[in-house]
């Protein structure tokens, strides 16, 4: 471990942690939580005030719950506040945006947090015992596969931790009923994948993407889900793009635009590609807040794509 970070963890011992606690923002939860995850059970003994986001999207879960995380880890390189248009109004000021797959606990230990959220992660348990030095740090549930997070988990996961129960059941049944009233896809198969770096891939259940559309209604084909491995995305080879093909085959290009995708004869000549940066982002998101964007714009496209 670098001495700065042994350095910052010691002032931490030393210093009434996060004291300067404006930023959270948040009613304060109760003291004495405790929260079940996949590295066993995490005590919170005082109320949370600085909050470190570094999961997919838990900065995005802990505003929709009224908390303004100090730091966050920026997954869909939104710059400035580091989340979606959805949700960057409720932020009061930018937090300190963090990396992403590779952690800067320096960078984490001086924003002298007191809870940390990890809870849609690579699962890497070196990484979740150096964090949990720092503060109180919240994993994944059990059984989930790296950044196998579902909404509704990540929701129940953060308000826990945040002494929030009440108002993360409000947003679950608030999103619950949003799914139900759009569900009209039933007995339809569907296939969501990306371009990226050249190459294509879908994404399979266990992925935000994929079980977006299963609570629509849609069926994903099995062929394409028993390619899966304990991941949540797989390659399609050029040779075999008519995996994709789908009564709806939803694309979207990443790091690029979205003519590679269109301009591939192999692409099935249906495919509903995605364009619009921000719904890209929303359906990608995995966030209850993204999810209802999501909701909004996502379905109409789908309805005229199959009719």
């Amino acid at each position: 471990m670098k001495r700065g970070l042994v350095i910052a963890l010691s002032a931490l011992l030393l210093s009434a942690c996060g004291s300067g606690g404006g930023a959270g923002g948040g009613e304060q939860a109760a003291a004495g939580v405790t929260v079940d995850t996949r590295f066993g059970v995490v005590t919170i003994e005082e109320p949370p005030t600085r909050v470190v986001a570094l999961g997919w999207s838990d900065a995005e879960t802990a505003l929709a719950l009224g908390v303004r995380p100090v730091g966050a880890s920026d997954w869909l390189g939104f710059g400035g506040k580091g989340v979606g248009p959805w949700a960057e109004d409720l932020y009061t000021e930018a937090p300190k945006l963090l990396g992403t797959t590779e952690i800067d606990y320096e960078a984490v230990a001086a924003l002298q947090p007191d809870l940390i959220l990890n809870t849609r992660s690579d699962n890497d348990e070196k990484k979740h015992e150096t964090l949990s030095r720092i503060a109180p740090t919240i994993g994944a549930p059990k059984d989930v596969i790296p950044y196998g997070t579902t909404w509704r988990q990540q929701v129940e996961l953060v308000a826990k931790a945040l002494g929030k129960p009440a108002e993360g059941e409000k947003i679950i049944a608030d999103l619950d009923a949003k799914f139900a009233a759009n569900r009209k896809f039933d007995g339809k198969t569907a296939v969501v994948g990306a371009h990226f770096d050249g190459k294509f891939g879908a994404y399979v259940s266990g992925d935000a993407r994929a079980d977006f559309l299963k609570a629509l209604g849609f069926t994903p084909r099995q062929d394409v889900e028993a390619l899966a491995a304990g991941t949540f995305y797989v390659d399609i080879s050029a040779e075999r793009l008519d995996l994709l093909d789908a009564d709806l085959t939803v694309l979207f290009p990443i790091g690029g635009d979205a003519s590679a995708i269109r301009s591939n004869p192999l692409v099935p000549e249906k495919a509903l590609v995605l364009d619009d940066e921000n719904l890209v982002n929303a359906f990608s998101s995995g966030s209850s807040l993204g999810t209802a964007y999501a909701l909004d714009h996502a379905v109409p496209l789908f309805t005229a794509a199959l009719g």
